[in-house]
């Protein structure tokens, strides 16, 4: 029998599988709506996410509300995760055998959620999910087939603010790439002739210890 989000998330609390859980305050599994259309992935949590529990709550995580809200959405109509759970030491990147350790928890959420839009955030989760080296910047602005789903990367909200904040050129890209995201949900909506309250296809749900995402 499947379990629920929920549960996955109180699993992964206690999670010791790599390096990372010796340095956390707590685990950040994500949040958002369990049926969510809609899923994020970032990196990995940081200093706020790692205090708070929660992906995605300081200044680049205020920009990401800004941008859902342009396209008509709320945070609690999407699922926003990462890459790993825990945060890395100095918000360095994931090691590889970190990424190994935590990737189960990802493969059983998109199982979970069935999202059929996902949007990675930045070089690093664009990287990993895609299993590219092409750079996020020649990537982005494209919906990309990925095991029945649509990917559409774009510049990590952090990098934004760094690069310039609303002044800057891939401000006006990561809107556009938001613009994206909105016309791509709403034809996945017109075709299938459902609303947002939709029901997952349970003949099309994969099995999360079968289910090879990466």
């Amino acid at each position: 029998m499947t379990r629920s989000l929920a549960e996955a998330a109180a699993d992964a609390s206690d999670c010791t599988k790599c390096r990372l859980a010796q340095g956390r305050t707590q685990v950040v599994f994500g949040v958002g709506h369990p049926d969510a259309a809609l899923m994020f992935i970032g990196e990995g949590p940081g200093f706020h996410e790692d205090r708070q529990g929660e992906p995605f709550v300081g200044a680049a995580g205020q920009l990401l509300t800004r941008m859902l809200g342009e396209i008509g959405l709320g945070r609690e109509q999407v699922y926003i995760g990462n890459i790993v759970k825990c945060r890395p030491p100095g918000n360095r990147d994931p090691r590889p055998d970190e990424i190994e350790a935590c990737t189960p928890w990802l493969v059983e959420q998109i199982s979970l959620i069935q999202p059929r839009v996902v949007v990675t955030l930045g070089n690093f989760a664009t990287k990993y999910v895609l299993n590219t080296q092409t750079g996020i910047t020649r990537l982005r602005g494209q919906v990309h087939d990925w095991h029945g789903r649509t990917v559409i990367p774009t510049f990590h909200p952090a990098a934004i603010l760094h690069g310039g904040g609303e002044r800057s050129r891939q401000f006006e890209l990561l809107r556009e790439d938001f613009l994206l995201v909105r016309r791509t949900l709403d034809e996945f909506e017109r075709v299938a002739g459902h609303d947002s309250e939709r029901v997952p296809d349970e003949g099309r749900r994969p099995d999360a210890d079968q289910m090879e995402l990466f």
